[in-house]
């Protein structure tokens, strides 16, 4: 008995060696991977930097450009104006599309305003911009008795008015 007692103390202790010789590798690894992201960071950031200085020396030189002809406070109400609607342009750009309505379904909401809310469940969209978190639900199970096939056309007993209205 002695003698198992001693291996499981040998099988206990190879085991935490292991353990330990594991999670500094990993802690190893792991810091070398984090000095290679902090470095790509560094070059970002400062590539970042460098565009805002040539940002601002094109805004400075279109600014200088137009008061050649225009008072100064004039041209630099103008550069401000041109770089806003940059700024604008690319904030609409960076919107999902998805998000926005086109120019269809604001006419639809336009010319028919107490419908574009009646039937429709609120969707509810996550912060980051990409859409609902999860699949819609069907408000019945396909297959379920009572509910028409797919591309036919509802019978009039069919129709629920509780139910709420989808357009395709």
């Amino acid at each position: 008995m002695e003698r198992l007692d001693h291996l499981e103390h040998l099988d206990r202790h190879l085991v935490d060696e292991l353990a330990q010789v594991a999670r500094e590798t990993v802690r190893d690894e792991l810091r070398e991977q984090t000095r290679k992201q902090r470095r790509t960071a560094m070059l970002y950031a400062a590539s970042g930097a460098v565009a805002l200085y040539a940002g601002a020396a094109v805004a400075l030189a279109i600014g200088l450009a137009l008061a050649l002809g225009l008072p100064d406070w004039a041209a630099a109400l103008i550069t401000a104006a041109i770089l806003a609607a940059v700024a604008y342009a690319l904030r609409g750009a960076a919107r999902p599309s998805a998000s926005r309505p086109s120019a269809a379904q604001e006419a639809e909401t336009a010319a028919q305003p107490d419908r574009a809310t009646a039937g429709a469940a609120p969707v509810a969209a996550p912060p980051n911009g990409l859409g609902t978190p999860y699949p819609p639900m069907p408000p019945v199970a396909p297959g379920t008795p009572g509910t028409p096939e797919s591309g036919a056309a509802p019978r009039k007993d069919d129709i629920d008015p509780e139910q709420p209205h989808h357009r395709a």
